[in-house]
């Protein structure tokens, strides 16, 4: 499936809200970064005091070279947000999510509705019983 991804902003909230799908190669990845870079010169809250939700439900497997490279891309401090939740449709997308996400504050969830009040939930140290205990 070719890849895509779609980039929202909801200024009023500090919310960045993202969708992918398909199979994602560098030239996808480059696309995303300058798409998100963009999306983040958007919002008007101080630096990383955002919250992103990425809908990844029609994400196909991805090769390890992308999973690095979502790593990567994750793992850079630059446009980090508060909270990131994923939704995400099977446990091997998951397990991919987790790999790329490993050193992040990062949330899983079946349904964007259950992403959503996480992100907004007033304790933050609450962890959802989808929520992997090593994504702290």
């Amino acid at each position: 499936m070719k890849p895509y991804f779609n980039i929202d902003v909801d200024i009023a909230r500090d919310l960045v809200m993202i969708r992918m799908g398909g199979f994602f190669g560098p030239e996808a990845i480059e696309q995303f970064v300058t798409a998100r870079n963009a999306a983040h010169a958007r919002l008007q809250c101080g630096p990383h005091e955002h919250m992103t939700l990425n809908d990844v439900t029609d994400m196909s497997i991805q090769s390890q070279e992308m999973v690095m490279s979502f790593q990567r891309l994750l793992a850079d401090p630059t446009h980090r947000s508060r909270k990131l939740a994923f939704v995400h449709a099977s446990t091997l997308a998951r397990m991919q999510l987790q790999r790329a996400a490993a050193f992040r504050n990062v949330a899983y969830f079946r349904t964007a509705e259950e992403a959503e009040a996480w992100l907004f939930e007033d304790n933050e140290d609450a962890i959802p019983a989808t929520r992997s205990a090593n994504s702290r």
